[in-house]
């Protein structure tokens, strides 16, 4: 294990230019992995760790250290607390990050099931837990044009709690090729008129479901792609979920009905 004290190190400028930049993630071909919890994930689906890297109060923690011990593999810095938090991409640092390599992208294959695409969706918080809901509900592709927030970037990957790894994720696609010819209905959500209750339409077949930006909703050349347009019935005075909680009610609402016909 070696242990690193000075900003001015080239390792813990890497790290801290990882954290902070696409632009860094993708000159270097490298992200972080940020938690325990997110570290196993990746242990668990054989995912290559480059590096691992533990603070003071990351050692003092049996659940870490035993992690240390079985990725013994790949190699170990240790930084002091005031200089693991320098390089944390959140701003509680949980005391082990792991370096990976960026994927290279999903190869492009005709859609056949259920699909997920996000438009423009820029918070990573939002972006990581659609990827989780999208993998708990058993999607396998998820989509996401150009204005989306970088999927592999940490905390996207935080947010998804290890969903990154069973998932194809296919970033800054053309919407209108990859849905060329998907045989099931494209379902947007949306206030509008004719819009039809999610719970009275037919989702035991593939959808090709589209979510659009928080506040702004899908453009307007991905909403055209739309076949059918669906409302989540609600009560009370809310008329609107955010993405991420709207995704989830519409991904286990076809998940219901799959496993109930």
């Amino acid at each position: 294990m070696k242990t690193i004290h000075s900003r001015d190190n080239p390792t813990v400028r890497r790290l801290h230019a990882l954290a902070g930049s696409a632009r860094e993630r993708r000159k270097y071909g490298q992200t972080l992995l940020d938690g325990a919890h997110l570290l196993a994930a990746a242990r668990q689906a054989r995912w290559p760790l480059k590096e691992l890297v533990v603070s003071d109060h990351g050692l003092a923690q049996a659940e870490i250290v035993k992690l240390l011990d079985d990725a013994a593999d790949a190699p170990i810095l240790h930084l002091p607390d005031r200089l693991f938090a320098y390089v944390s991409p959140v701003d509680s640092p949980s005391g082990v990050l792991a370096v990976i390599d960026l994927p290279a992208p999903p190869p492009v294959k005709p859609l056949r099931d259920t699909v997920v695409l996000l438009d423009g969706v820029q918070d990573t918080g939002n972006l990581g837990t659609i990827l989780r809901t999208a993998a708990a509900a058993g999607v396998g592709d998820v989509l996401l044009t150009r204005g989306c927030a970088q999927a592999w970037s940490p905390r996207v990957l935080r947010a998804g709690m290890g969903a990154h790894f069973v998932l194809r994720v296919h970033e800054a696609v053309d919407v209108g090729a990859r849905l060329a010819g998907f045989c099931g209905p494209r379902i947007a959500t949306a206030l509008t008129a004719g819009a039809r209750s999610l719970y009275e339409v037919d989702l035991t077949g593939p959808v090709a479901w589209l979510f659009g930006a928080e506040g702004q909703g899908l453009s307007p050349e991905v909403a055209a792609l739309a076949s059918l347009t669906v409302t989540i019935p609600m009560q009370g005075m809310i008329e609107s979920l955010n993405v991420g909680a709207a995704a989830a009610v519409c991904l286990f609402e076809q998940l219901r009905q799959q496993r109930c016909r």
